[in-house]
């Protein structure tokens, strides 16, 4: 985990029009393929999802076991996003908060879920590395339009941005936002974190539409969004060159819980579970 965060965050920056930024999506493509490749038996597929500005969102795919019954083609998604910013352009934007650790949490569930020999038993997971949400959410927006374009059915949209970060002085939690999502699966995914992830929940709210869940919500598929803390707790070092794995409050455990969210997320939609106490 933290070797990945480190070759990730080493780009100066990961900004989706910058030549980093398309070297950053080849570099966290490879990571990705290399994890579908170890186990072909799964027939996982893994595409890019081309954008005009260069670089381009991932999605990788794990479909449904062939003897599965009543299978669902709604698709459980799981997201984060790839790129950095600096609110100053000319400085260095590591991005190891924003949200390089969103990153990894999702790449660490794909990754265990792989090596485990996961299959759903009801309908496909997909992880989804969406391109330039710190440009206006274009990445999501394009494949989120993609899919609604094309009738895909959305099951549930998870994204997890800044996972990293538990504030000096305070107790580490995991941040379920509760303004622009939906209601039902956001209350599914609080019991979720309160049945496997080792920290509790808390409710907050961000003030506007701060992720790529935003994008799901705008096309009518359920969404929700885990964060580190609560928004007033969240690393305030984001969108800067101090935005570091070095940085004091930077947590891989913290990383951890959320990757352990997503697996329970995995398995339980992908095998029909409702999101209905």
């Amino acid at each position: 985990m933290r070797d990945f965060l480190e070759s990730f965050t080493g780009f100066r920056t990961r900004y989706y029009r910058s030549d980093t930024g398309k070297q950053s999506q080849q570099f966290l493509l490879g990571q990705v393929r290399q994890v579908a490749a170890s186990d072909k038996s799964l027939g996982i597929t893994v595409r890019e999802f081309a954008h005009p500005w260069g670089q381009n969102s991932i999605i990788a795919r794990i479909e449904p076991a062939h003897d599965a019954k009543n299978q669902s083609e709604a698709v459980v998604i799981l997201g984060a996003h790839q790129d950095s910013t600096n609110l100053l352009p000319f400085l260095s934007a590591p991005g190891a908060d924003d949200d390089a650790s969103g990153t990894t949490s999702s790449l660490s569930a794909f990754t265990a879920l792989v090596e485990s020999g996961f299959r759903p038993s009801h309908a496909p997971v997909e992880f989804h590395w969406y391109s330039a949400e710190e440009g206006g959410l274009l990445g999501s927006q394009a494949v989120a339009q993609d899919y609604a374009k094309r009738g895909v059915k959305v099951r549930s949209m998870l994204q997890m941005d800044m996972t990293a970060y538990v504030k000096p002085g305070t107790s580490p939690t995991i941040g379920i936002i509760q303004d622009f999502v939906d209601p039902a699966f956001t209350e599914y995914l609080t019991r979720v974190v309160d049945e496997y992830a080792e920290i509790p929940a808390v409710k907050t709210q961000c003030g506007y539409a701060c992720s790529d869940h935003a994008s799901w919500s705008k096309v009518g598929a359920p969404s929700a969004f885990t964060i580190e803390s609560t928004f007033e707790d969240s690393d305030k070092n984001i969108h800067s060159s101090r935005d570091t794995i070095d940085q004091d409050g930077y947590s891989l455990d913290h990383v951890k819980q959320f990757a352990r969210v997503a697996i329970a997320l995995a398995v339980e939609l992908g095998g029909g579970a409702s999101v209905v106490a």
